[in-house]
C-alpha cells in the first residue's frame, strides 16, 4: 500500500471526483457511511455519541456521520465552534441537515458538559489530513478537556491536531484516539512513534478512491500489506531437495551469550533454510548440538568467536551475542574486508563496526543490517526525532548501497534507492531480549533461499511481526518469548500456502 502525502491525497480526491462524475458532497457521505458502518458494527444503541466538528471537510465528514448514526438508532450530539462561520462548501451542507433534525442538538464547545458516562463515544472530526499548523485557542482547549475523558474515542481519518507528513512542535496539543479511521491510507505520521502514539488502532477505510490515479502515482513510502507479501513469497516445489534452500551460517554467541546464537539457529531452520551452520565458539558446543541437532557445527575459537572462515557458498547472518572483546573485533573486521557478497549484521557485530567511522565502508554491499535505534546512532550519529533519523537512513543506505532494516514499534525497511517499507506486523510482545537474534535468523535464512536482499528484508520484518501477532492470541504479550515466536512461524507459512492454493 502506497503512502501519500496530504497534498497528494486532497489530489486522489479531485481526480476521483472528476473522473467518476461524481459531486464531492457524494465522496463525502462515501466517507461517512463507511464510518458509520464501522461504529454500528462496534458499538451498542444505548451508548451516547458526542461528535466533535470543524468548519472543513472533516468537519462536514462528522456532520454526515452524526446524521447516520442518528437515523441508525443512536442518541446523538453535535458539537461545534460557534464563533467559526466559514463552513467548507459540503460541511455547510451536511451542517444543515443535521440542524433540521431536532433530535440532535448542536452545542458550542464552550458547553460541553464534560460529565459524561464512561461507555459514552467521542467522535473527532474538527481538522483533518490537510491541517498544517498548530491547534490553539478554543479548539486546543476542548481537546485538552476530552483527552482527559474515559470515554471511547474515535478520530475520523486523522487525530486533529497531527500534521500527517511531519513530527509534531513539542507544546502540540493532539486528540487522544483510541481508534482512528482512516480513509484509504495509512498516513506517514501514523507510524512514527512521536505522533503514532496518539492514533490508537488504525482502520483504513477502503472508500473507492479512484484506482487509477492510486496506480500512477509515484511513491517512496510504502506500507508491507499481504498484496506485497503473496508477490515475494515463493512457495516450495514439490521436486526439491536441500541444495536448492541454501546454506545458512549463523556466526553468534560467546560464553555467556550462547542463547542468542540458539535463537537465530532456530529461526533459520524453522524459516526453511536448506542446510544451515553454526560457527560459535567450543564453550557452546552440546548447547547447540542439544537445542539445534539439524544444524551443524563450525568451531570459532573457545569461549569466543576469533576463527571467520570464508566461503563465497554460505550465507551468513553474524551478531546475535557475538561480543566485542579486541580479538573477535580484529578478526571480524579483517573477515568483513576479504568477503563481498551480501550478509546479514546485527547486534555486536554493529557494534564493532560502530567503533570507526571507516569501518562502514567494509560492509559488503547490498547487505542487510538490522539495528534498532541505539544501535543506529552509534552507526551513524544522533537524530532528534524518528522522522529524522528516518531520513539520515535513506541517506546512508544509499551511501553504501545497503539494506537498513531499522527497527521500531513499525519496523522499517529502507532501500538504498530511497524506497521505505513500514512494517504493521507485531505488537508490543516483541519488546523482549532475543527478539532481534529471531529476526537475524529469519533474514539470513531467506537470503540463503535466493530471495533479493530487498525481498529478504521486507519479507523478514512481516513473517517476523506475523507469526508474533500469531503468539499474542495464544499467549499474553507479557509472557511471550523468543523461542515462541520462532514455534508460531510454522503457522504463518501453512496460512501463506493456504492462501496460495486458493
Amino acid at each position: 500500500m502506497k503512502i501519500l502525502t496530504a497534498k497528494e491525497i486532497k489530489e486522489c480526491d479531485e481526480f476521483t471526483i472528476e473522473n467518476e462524475e461524481i459531486p464531492s458532497i457524494n465522496l463525502m457521505e462515501r466517507a461517512a457511511q463507511k464510518c458509520a458502518d464501522y461504529v454500528n458494527s462496534h458499538f451498542i444503541k444505548s451508548q451516547k455519541i458526542y461528535v466533535f466538528c470543524g468548519v472543513g471537510n472533516n468537519g462536514g465528514d462528522g456532520f454526515a456521520i452524526a446524521r447516520m448514526l442518528y437515523h441508525s438508532g443512536f442518541d446523538v450530539e453535535v458539537l461545534i465552534d460557534k464563533e467559526q462561520k466559514n463552513f467548507s462548501k459540503d460541511a455547510q451542507i451536511n451542517f444543515e441537515k443535521v440542524k433540521n433534525i431536532s433530535w440532535i442538538d448542536v452545542v458550542d464547545f464552550d458547553e460541553f458538559n464534560a460529565n459524561v458516562n464512561e461507555d459514552s463515544i467521542i467522535i473527532d472530526a474538527i481538522f483533518g489530513s490537510g491541517l498544517n499548523r498548530k491547534i490553539e485557542g478554543k479548539t486546543a482547549k476542548i481537546i485538552g478537556k476530552i483527552n482527559h475523558l474515559k470515554a471511547c474515542k474515535i478520530a475520523i481519518d486523522v487525530p486533529s491536531g497531527i500534521i500527517i507528513d511531519e513530527d509534531l512542535s513539542d507544546d502540540s496539543v493532539v486528540f487522544n484516539a483510541d481508534t482512528t479511521l482512516s480513509f484509504q491510507f495509512y498516513k506517514k505520521a501514523f507510524l512514527h512513534p512521536e505522533t503514532g502514539i496518539f492514533c490508537g488502532k488504525i482502520v483504513v477505510l477502503d472508500i473507492n478512491l479512484h484506482q487509477d490515479f492510486i496506480n500512477n502515482k509515484e511513491s517512496k513510502k510504502y506500507v508491507i500489506d499481504e498484496s506485497l507479501i503473496s508477490e515475494i513469497y515463493q512457495p516450495r516445489k514439490e521436486f526439491s531437495h536441500k541444495g536448492n534452500f541454501g546454506k545458512t551460517c549463523i556466526i553468534a554467541g560467546s560464553f555467556g551469550k550462547m542463547g542468542a546464537a540458539v535463537l537465530a539457529v532456530k529461526s533459520a531452520l524453522r524459516t526453511g533454510s536448506g542446510l544451515t551452520y553454526v560457527c560459535a565458539p567450543k564453550c557452546g558446543y552440546e548447547i547447540l548440538q542439544t537445542t539445534c541437532p539439524e544444524a551443524m557445527f563450525l568451531n570459532g575459537g573457545e569461549d569466543s568467536v576469533v576463527n571467520f572462515a570464508v566461503d563465497e557458498g554460505l550465507t551468513y547472518g553474524i551478531g546475535p551475542g557475538l561480543g566485542t572483546n579486541s580479538e573477535t573485533e580484529e578478526k571480524f573486521l579483517y573477515f568483513l574486508k576479504d568477503f563481498s557478497q551480501p550478509l546479514v549484521l546485527d547486534a555486536d557485530a554493529l557494534n564493532m563496526i560502530s567503533k570507526k567511522k571507516e569501518n562502514l565502508n567494509l560492509i559488503p554491499k547490498n547487505s542487510i543490517i538490522t539495528p534498532h535505534p541505539k544501535e543506529f546512532e552509534r552507526l551513524f550519529g544522533a537524530t532528534s526525532n524518528s522522522f529524522e533519523r528516518l531520513d539520515l537512513a535513506i541517506a546512508k543506505s544509499r551511501e553504501l548501497s545497503i539494506y537498513i532494516v531499522l527497527k521500531d514499534h513499525f519496523t522499517q525497511v529502507i532501500t538504498p534507492d530511497g524506497n521505505v517499507y513500514y512494517n504493521i506486523t507485531g505488537n508490543s510482545g516483541l519488546a523482549k531480549g532475543g527478539s532481534g537474534d529471531v529476526l537475524l535468523g529469519i533474514v539470513t535464512s531467506l537470503l540463503a533461499q535466493n530471495y533479493s536482499p530487498k525481498k529478504a528484508a521486507i519479507f523478514g520484518v512481516w513473517l517476523h511481526g506475523k507469526a508474533a501477532d500469531v503468539t499474542a492470541r495464544k499467549i499474553a504479550k507479557e509472557a511471550m518469548l523468543a523461542t515462541d515466536v520462532i514455534d508460531n512461524l510454522s503457522e504463518v507459512f501453512i496460512k501463506l500456502n493456504k492462501k496460495g492454493n486458493q
